[in-house]
C-alpha cells in the first residue's frame, strides 16, 4: 500500500470516529483531498486509493492537473478552494465542477456567463470570513443571505453551501465558536436555499471539532499528501 493509501485510510478512519462521536452518520460527510502543489502522480494515487474529490488553490496549476488527468480519472471531482480573480474566471467556468470561494456578485455573474450551458450547473459555496480577520477573503456573514438572493437568479450557477477558513488558532473554544456561528446561518440560510447541502469547514487538525459542529465537508491536504514546501 503507498503511503497516500495508507493516509487516506487514516483519515477516514479519523472522520468515522468523529462521526460516531458526535452520532452522524459517516455518509453525511465528504472528504476533500487538497492536491494543491502536489504532482499528478500524488493525485493518481489517491484516486486509484478510491478517493474522488479534489481540492485545487492556483488555476493554471489546477487546470493543466484537470487537463493531464481526464484519462486516467475521468470521474474526479474538482474544487477550487483558493481566491479567485476575474481575470481567471474563464478557466474556472470551463474546467472546474464547484468554487467554494466566492464572495461577491462580480466573480458568479462571471462564472455564470463563462459556463456553457451544455454543462452542469457550477456548484456553488459562498466564502464566509466567520473570524472577521482583515487579512481573510470572504463575506460578513450578514452579507451571504443577500448575495445568495442574488446568485439563486443565475441559470449556469448551483449554490450548495457555505465555506469558511477560520481563525488560526489553539483556542478550541474560539475555534468551535466560530465554527457554530457558521453553523447557524448554514441553517438559517438551507430553509430558504432548498439546494443548499455543504457546509465546508474543517481540516487536516481540526476535522473532529468541524465534523462535531457539523461540518459536511472536510478540506485535508497535509494529512493525505504530507507537507507541501513553500
Amino acid at each position: 500500500m503507498s503511503t497516500i493509501a495508507q493516509h487516506l485510510q487514516d483519515v477516514n478512519a479519523r472522520m468515522q470516529a468523529a462521526a460516531e462521536q458526535a452520532g452522524r452518520p459517516l455518509h453525511h460527510i465528504k472528504l476533500l483531498a487538497v492536491s494543491k502543489t502536489k504532482p499528478a502522480e500524488d493525485v493518481k494515487t489517491a484516486y486509484a486509493a478510491g478517493q474522488r474529490w479534489f481540492g485545487e488553490n492556483y488555476v493554471q496549476e489546477a487546470v493543466d492537473k484537470i487537463t493531464s488527468l481526464k484519462q486516467h480519472c475521468p470521474d474526479a471531482v474538482w474544487h477550487l478552494i483558493g481566491p479567485l480573480q476575474s481575470n481567471k474566471t474563464r478557466l474556472v467556468a470551463e474546467h472546474f465542477d464547484w468554487v467554494q470561494t466566492v464572495d461577491r456578485l462580480k466573480i458568479a455573474q462571471r462564472l455564470n456567463d463563462q459556463r456553457s450551458a451544455h454543462m452542469s450547473p457550477l456548484n456553488l459555496c459562498l466564502q464566509v470570513n466567520v473570524s472577521g480577520e482583515a487579512s481573510k477573503s470572504g463575506l460578513a456573514p450578514a452579507d451571504a443571505e443577500t448575495l445568495a438572493d442574488e446568485i439563486a437568479h443565475l441559470p449556469n450557477l448551483c449554490l450548495r453551501g457555505l465555506m469558511a477558513i477560520p481563525e488560526a488558532t489553539d483556542n478550541s473554544e474560539t475555534l468551535r465558536a466560530q465554527l457554530l456561528e457558521l453553523k447557524h446561518l448554514f441553517d438559517r440560510m438551507q430553509k430558504k436555499h432548498s439546494t443548499m447541502d455543504t457546509l465546508s469547514m474543517g481540516m487536516s487538525n481540526d476535522l473532529e471539532l468541524a465534523v462535531a459542529c457539523g461540518s459536511t465537508l472536510v478540506r485535508v491536504g497535509t494529512a493525505i499528501f504530507g507537507s507541501r514546501n513553500p
